[in-house]
């Protein structure tokens, strides 16, 4: 051993991620936690009358007995749901460009945009079987109208709060506006968008429920309202269930591609 590489000092071997156990105990305590108080005001209390609130154990067998109709069902709105999903994603972002990349745009659109966001959705459920037709065309645009908004908002903000210092590098390297945006801009804005991307998650769930209302397509949302239709209250809140469990998987699953796609956010800031 020569005597420089006895007086290097140790490089300790890189750590591997480790998932722990409060990341997967804490959420499943949780749920735990719910269902017991679920069943305490229902089956234990009776606070609740039936109708509106059954019994966890009876959810869970109107589960098990419809699963032939309810997993199809949610196939059907986890698809509608991504498809309204991603169209909002490219549709916000390229808005939210336009509206960051021009005050004048920004001075014309913005108010527009909030006006479109403030309407009750469920007002358009109607309109939208008569303008787009029954299928898959109503569903999409209710997504489209509810996520799209907390998308565009995010981008245009992200990207009109670039660090300075930031900026000031890419001016001193004499970059063009498209390297500026390509290398600086849009990469620092990607944590902002991925807060609205995140918002708009669950309400593209919400959005494919709601358009399944108006619609033939035999989503969650149809589901929901057949067998309130017959009585049949506990599968009904067994189609919900499903509704959250799916809108839960998706939102984890969103957050997992921000933590492989912006690895250093976690690494400069002080995010948990």
């Amino acid at each position: 051993m020569t005597e420089a590489s006895a007086g290097a000092p140790a490089t300790a071997a890189p750590s591997r991620p480790r998932v722990r156990p409060a990341a997967l105990g804490l959420p499943a305590l949780g749920v735990v936690i719910a269902v017991a108080a679920w069943w305490l005001v229902t089956s234990g209390l009776h606070l609740v009358p039936w109708a509106a609130l059954p019994p966890p154990q009876e959810v869970w067998s109107a589960l098990t007995d419809t699963t032939h109709v309810l997993l199809p069902a949610l196939l059907s709105t986890t698809w509608m749901t991504l498809a309204g999903f991603l169209l909002s994603a490219v549709a916000g972002v390229l808005i939210g460009m336009a509206l960051a990349a021009s005050r004048r745009v920004e001075r014309m659109f913005a108010p527009l945009l909030v006006a479109v966001n403030a309407v009750p959705k469920i007002a358009f459920g109607p309109l939208l079987v008569i303008m787009t037709g029954w299928g898959q065309k109503p569903i999409l645009t209710m997504v489209f109208l509810l996520c799209f908004f907390p998308i565009v908002l995010s981008t245009a903000t992200g990207l009109t709060t670039t660090p300075a210092d930031l900026a000031e590098l890419a001016r001193a390297l004499n970059a063009s506006w498209w390297q500026s945006f390509r290398k600086v801009r849009f990469p620092a804005a990607l944590p902002q968008i991925f807060v609205g991307l995140k918002v708009a998650m669950p309400l593209a769930a919400i959005g494919a429920v709601i358009g399944e209302f108006y619609s033939d397509r035999p989503g969650l949302g149809y589901q929901i309202l057949q067998y309130n239709g017959m009585g049949a209250y506990p599968t009904s809140w067994a189609a919900i269930m499903l509704i959250a469990l799916m809108s839960i998987l998706l939102y984890s699953a969103l957050t997992l591609v921000e933590r492989l796609a912006l690895p250093w956010v976690k690494a400069t800031t002080s995010a948990r």
